[in-house]
């Protein structure tokens, strides 16, 4: 599954001031539920909740904090640029900066995956993750997202 297909323009959060993952939850579900229109309290307590089972810090910096919820109906995303790191409980023990957070439809298991390991493949790449922290400009990291998922389907 392609990242545009899951990730708007408007979904990237180039500078977030969030110093807490509580906070870097809070924000997720409050930008989600202004693009997306989908309800924030329930966006935040699903994020939490799934924080709960076991932290989504995937080392590197990198966080993919992810729920499924029965009100949503497509995969929709939300990419975060720290502006400074914060503890995600990472399997590595290092804060994040990088945050993908993903919301899907509560049946949409398959859905769920692909999006999961798009956004996975994509942020394991190290240089990707280098230009990503290299700016602060909302466009230039959505192209530097979509153009990395355009090298990989070449």
């Amino acid at each position: 599954m392609e990242l545009s297909k899951f990730l708007l323009p408007e979904a990237i959060i180039a500078d977030s001031k969030a110093g807490s993952k509580k906070r870097v939850l809070q924000d997720a579900a409050n930008r989600a539920s202004e693009i997306y229109d989908l309800p924030a309290g329930k966006l935040l307590a699903a994020l939490q909740a799934r924080e709960l089972l076991g932290p989504t810090g995937m080392g590197n910096g990198v966080a993919i904090p992810h729920a499924r919820l029965p009100e949503i109906q497509h995969v929709s995303g939300v990419f975060m640029h720290l502006e400074s790191p914060v503890n995600f409980d990472a399997v590595d023990r290092k804060p994040v900066d990088l945050v993908f957070v993903l919301f899907a439809p509560e049946g949409a298991v398959t859905d769920h995956l692909k999006s999961l390991a798009r956004v996975s493949r994509t942020l394991r790449n190290d240089a990707t993750c280098q230009k990503l922290r290299s700016t602060r400009d909302e466009a230039a990291i959505y192209s530097i997202l979509i153009e990395n998922e355009r090298s990989q389907a070449a």
